[in-house]
């Protein structure tokens, strides 16, 4: 599907400075806890997309804002550390950086608040200042962190310049612009979002297999649901396929899901079967629940079995 196998990937997204707290359970109403451990790292989703990719090898550039402070600049320079090209990661003075404040409980559960910020006093004109990257890349990655609209205009930009997208709808609303699904070309909700955007049960992979169904119809060329520890599901006009997913020892899910979506974007981008490329994504994700963190968690290609790595 795509265009070209340079490996180059153009996302545009959110940044968020995350603040995970790990509790003994999660919290009822009006309730103060104690927690055993805090963690500040960097993340949101488009950054944490960005980074596994990069991570794993690819050509990698950010459109994204952040606010003039302590954690835009931080943020910047932790992207740049992983080579990400941060020519359209901005800064403004007009709003804090974005943050998520996370809850992670000992199965390895979480909840996440996001404050956007920053993220969403991008503009469409300094989108379409990235066009000749969009163009070069293999595929444009996003999500739904930032204001939708902005969203819908970089996918109008790939749709522009010829350039295969992937959405991932997170976190979902209940509805979307019915544009934003013609504009998709591999459309990856995981399964509560799924239900959100479909309003279907998803509880078996025959469920999800149908609310895949109804996410064609609205116009989407391939839907690829993930599954948490049951892998994942891509359903097209032709086929279902389920890919299972190895059992491993989970010791936090937060950004397992991004690590998934940037993995699946590097394995595609370098031409590898949508099928194939899900099949290693799957991989990469089991090994990312297996520490803590969200970009501190995203294995290393060190890390990484060789014959998941092999194109």
């Amino acid at each position: 599907m795509a265009k070209n196998n340079s490996g180059k990937i153009t996302v545009v997204g959110a940044n968020m400075i995350d603040l995970i707290a790990y509790v003994p359970r999660f919290l009822n109403v009006g309730e103060t806890l104690h927690g055993s451990e805090f963690v500040m790292g960097y993340g949101g989703k488009g950054a944490n997309q960005a980074v596994m990719a990069a991570k794993l090898g690819s050509k990698v550039v950010m459109v994204t804002k952040v606010g003039e402070d302590v954690f835009g600049g931080g943020t910047k320079e932790n992207m740049a550390k992983y080579g990400i090209d941060t020519t359209h990661v901005l800064s403004t003075g007009s709003a804090f950086s974005g943050v998520a404040p996370i809850t992670v409980t000992p199965e390895g559960q979480n909840q996440i608040v996001i404050v956007s910020g920053a993220n969403n006093l991008l503009t469409n004109a300094e989108i379409d200042a990235a066009r000749s990257d969009i163009a070069e890349s293999a595929y444009l990655v996003c999500q739904l962190e930032i204001d939708l609209k902005l969203t819908l205009k970089a996918l109008q930009v790939a749709k522009e310049v010829g350039t295969p997208t992937i959405l991932n709808p997170a976190p979902a609303v209940e509805s979307l612009p019915a544009e934003i699904y013609g504009l998709t070309d591999i459309f990856c909700p995981n399964e509560t979002e799924t239900q959100i955007l479909t309003g279907m049960k998803i509880d078996s992979v025959p469920s999800a297999e149908l609310a895949a169904k109804e996410l064609l119809s609205r116009g989407v060329k391939t839907v690829l649901i993930t599954l948490g520890e049951n892998g994942c599901l891509i359903v097209d006009e032709n086929v279902s396929i389920h890919i299972p997913a190895d059992k491993v020892k989970v010791v936090d899910t937060t950004g397992a899901g991004d690590s998934f979506v940037g993995a699946l974007a590097h394995f595609l981008a370098l031409g590898l079967s949508l099928t194939d490329s899900a099949t290693k994504a799957v991989k990469v994700a089991s090994i990312s629940v297996g520490a803590k963190g969200t970009q501190s968690s995203f294995p290393d290609r060190k890390d990484i079995p060789a014959d998941i790595l092999e194109g």
